[in-house]
């Protein structure tokens, strides 16, 4: 029972935590994995590929639950670039599990190895048994979520015995988008840093400048205190030429008191906010209750106006003439104040509908501007769009939207339904490029040439464009996105009359149309 406030003031304190998280966070952009729900004493192996950024790294890892230690993962990752090229304020890597509802938890530090593109291994466990893997840069070991650095991200698994293994797709997950990591403040690691100086340290600095980017040098000094202290004992022990193992763990304290430090200015700072609030509250309470005060005094004093008028008509009843006159004036001054009361009413209603509509207008021209930054974006990125499709076949922009022809090569065969060993590849890299561009709709239509019964040609062009679709749903293009159609041979572009026509009429086309 003694332990009943302490819990209440941890709870307390996450709660703060959290929501200073979500005061300060910027725009969380989301992106989508596939989680993998593992059995039970059972080796599972997966895949790892590398964002299209990063399309040379490689990894895998041999993943295997167990009603004792929870589910164990062992990582082994090749040609990772170095983590400072990739911005400023990168230090190092991080192994993330995510769950299906979007939970992220940190499984730990990929550690470098060498000075150039780097091979590493990481063995960790996790209680979860419903995950995806990736891997990102960041800029040390402790954060809380990933960033937007993805390096590697998991596959569909393989069982070791060759039974199907569940999966989640889509499974969607939000990454850091912080201004942080543009900020002038946040420190660059140069190359020669980067090839001297331990990983340990070039995060403990990055966590001092997260810290101080939190305002931890306003609302946590003395921990920041402590974690600079940190910070130079572990840098000046490592310019001594004292051991690593004495270095590293002088640095990772650093670490772990920045954090502190900068956990605690996020509390701190909505706490603040939060009193800033209550006393704008509190001034508008005091507001509200003197002009009720002002009201209450107001009807004393009408109370007392209307016992005196009931006396002097009581004085005047003898004089009915009198009495007649001060009624009528008493009407019509009633009469006035409820047409006072009615313009008042009208004034008021008045402002409210000029302040709704107001509010209505600023949102409505803050949704117009975002379509329109969106649509800039597209346009922007068109012709570079265009440029990736042309690899995959001939490429159009017409008023529909972008418009891809695929050749006839794609299958294995004039009347087939199945993909041409070429073609697989092709749909990958396609997939992966449709994948990276979730602003469009892709409408799949399949055409043939006139040669045969129509319902077939039409059964045909049906199975292709949902071959194409099933492929693209499988390399992780959402199925919202995608609209597969075979129009058989209604919409011929030449005359069915020669060899060479028929072959351009059957054609497979895959038009991308803004979803904006």
């Amino acid at each position: 029972m003694h332990n009943l406030p302490l819990l209440k003031i941890v709870s307390t304190f996450v709660f703060l935590l959290l929501c200073s998280f979500a005061a300060i966070a910027q725009v969380d952009v989301a992106r989508r994995t596939t989680a993998v729900t593992y059995p039970l004493d059972e080796q599972v192996l997966v895949n790892f590929r590398g964002t299209t950024r990063y399309p040379r790294m490689r990894g895998e890892a041999k993943v295997k639950r167990t009603s004792r230690n929870g589910t164990e993962v062992e990582l082994s990752v090749s040609k990772m670039p170095r983590p400072f090229e990739l911005g400023r304020g990168y230090a190092t890597y991080v192994l993330w599990a995510i769950s299906p509802d979007g939970q992220v938890a940190n499984l730990g530090e990929i550690k470098r190895r060498g000075f150039w593109e780097f091979d590493s291994k990481i063995s960790v466990t996790t209680p979860l048994q419903n995950f995806a893997l990736i891997i990102t840069a960041e800029p040390h070991f402790l954060v809380s979520r990933p960033s937007q650095e993805i390096m590697l991200e998991n596959l569909n698994p393989t069982a070791v015995s060759g039974r199907r293994i569940e999966t989640t797709p889509s499974v969607q997950y939000f990454g850091n988008s912080s201004d942080f990591f543009r900020d002038t403040r946040t420190p660059e690691i140069a190359e020669i840093d980067y090839s001297k100086t331990p990983s340990t340290v070039l995060q403990a600095k990055q966590a001092l400048a997260l810290a101080k980017y939190a305002g931890a040098d306003r609302d946590a000094i003395e921990d920041l205190r402590e974690a600079e202290t940190l910070y130079a004992n572990a840098e000046e022990s490592w310019r001594a030429g004292r051991k690593e193992d004495d270095v590293d763990i002088t640095a990772r304290k650093a670490i772990s008191t920045a954090v502190k430090a900068e956990a605690t200015a996020l509390v701190r700072r909505q706490a603040r906010e939060q009193r800033n609030e209550q006393s704008r509250n509190d001034a508008e309470v005091r507001k509200i209750e003197d002009q009720l005060s002002a009201a209450l005094s107001e009807i004393e004093g009408l109370k007392r106006q209307l016992a005196d008028e009931t006396r002097a008509r009581e004085l005047a009843q003898r004089d009915v003439g009198n009495f007649s006159t001060q009624a009528r004036e008493l009407r019509a001054e009633n009469g006035r104040l409820r047409e006072d009361l009615g313009k008042a009413r009208l004034e008021a209603e008045t402002a409210t509908a000029r302040v709704t509509a107001i509010e209505d207008a600023g949102r409505n021209a803050q949704e117009q501007r975002q379509r329109e930054a969106r649509l800039d974006a597209l346009r922007s990125n068109e012709a570079s769009l265009i440029a990736s499709l042309r690899r995959f076949g001939t490429v159009a922009k017409t008023e529909r939207g972008i418009v891809l022809t695929l050749a006839e090569t794609y299958w294995s065969g004039p009347r087939a339904t199945t993909f041409a060993p070429v073609a697989n590849a092709r749909l990958t890299s396609l997939g992966e490029l449709l994948v990276s561009n979730t602003d469009y709709r892709v409408q799949i239509e399949s055409h043939t040439d006139a040669t045969g019964d129509p319902s077939e040609l039409s059964s045909l062009t049906d199975q292709r464009s949902k071959a194409i679709a099933e492929r693209l749903s499988q390399l992780g293009v959402s199925d919202s996105r995608i609209e597969p159609r075979g129009l058989g041979a209604t919409l011929p572009v030449a005359p069915n009359t020669t060899n060479a026509s028929k072959a351009r009429n059957r054609r497979v086309q895959m038009i991308l149309v803004p979803s904006i």
